[in-house]
């Protein structure tokens, strides 16, 4: 479960002069929700889940991961934490010189996991013992992952091609599968595909159904497409002018006549 608490971002533009793009925002968030944070332009949308992984840190307020509250973690704790919460963007963001197969396993290479020393004792007697050490993935571990996302997102036969030879949609696969590649509990989808056109759009949302579904990964989608919300969400939250104006499940919220807000985004008034 996410929990945030309070939440304000605040940039400096002048001196002595600030901006508030997240005032005091509060929003629980369930294992296994897909939910839809949505706004104007200027809200604070993106801002909110930059806040979510500590792209862009608080100014003040909490965000507890299951209880822990990433926002007072530095360094390797934060860095651990991060593996937690995989991300895709609106521009795919791959690395152009790597094929498929080595931009999803381009996160794996640099992850560490937990090796024991000595069989049959449990995780946590080990934990308490303090016998356990890091290892980097062997290769075979690796390809093993890989093929096993390929699966997933239906991109088999494209394991050695170049993303420049992929169309929108096969980039947008291969970025979903880099974001899971380290079985993370949380996906941040930041205007995931409003690069895309409405047919591949669709497959897409299909996609990241079936895996919430077979994962039980936690999907936050940031959009201005109401549509899409609509087709995937099952609950949502509304922004506007940096706070939260009506958080539930999306039918209720979409169905809320007496608010401004949300019949403007419903009849187009996003850019």
């Amino acid at each position: 479960m996410i929990e945030v608490k309070q939440l304000t971002k605040e940039f400096s533009i002048a001196k002595n002069k600030k901006l508030t793009v997240l005032n005091d925002v509060n929003l629980v968030i369930e294992d296994g929700d897909i939910f839809g944070i949505i706004g104007m332009s200027g809200a604070g949308k993106s801002t909110f889940i930059r806040c979510l992984n500590l792209l862009e840190r608080p100014t003040r307020g909490s965000i507890l991961i299951e209880g822990v509250d990433i926002t007072k973690k530095k360094g390797r704790e934060l860095l651990s934490l991060r593996k937690q919460i995989g991300m895709i963007f609106q521009n795919f963001n791959l690395l152009m010189q790597k094929n498929v197969s080595k931009n999803i396993a381009f996160g794996l290479e640099i992850t560490r996991v937990k090796d024991y020393k000595i069989p049959g004792i449990s995780d946590e007697d080990y934990k308490k013992l303090g016998f356990f050490k890091k290892r980097s993935l062997k290769k075979k571990e690796i390809g093993r992952r890989v093929d096993e996302l390929l699966k997933l997102v239906d991109l088999e036969e494209k394991k050695y091609e170049y993303p420049s030879k992929l169309s929108g949609g096969q980039r947008q696969r291969v970025a979903i599968a880099r974001a899971l590649a380290t079985n993370p509990s949380i996906l941040l989808c930041d205007e995931a595909t409003s690069a895309l056109d409405s047919r591949t759009t669709e497959s897409i949302l299909k996609l990241l159904k079936r895996i919430n579904e077979e994962t039980k990964v936690t999907i936050i989608m940031i959009t201005h497409e109401m549509n899409v919300v609509q087709k995937i969400c099952n609950k949502v939250a509304v922004l506007d002018k940096s706070e939260i104006v009506a958080s539930g499940y999306t039918r209720e919220v979409f169905s809320d006549t007496s608010s401004e807000i949300v019949a403007q985004l419903l009849g187009g008034g996003e850019e």
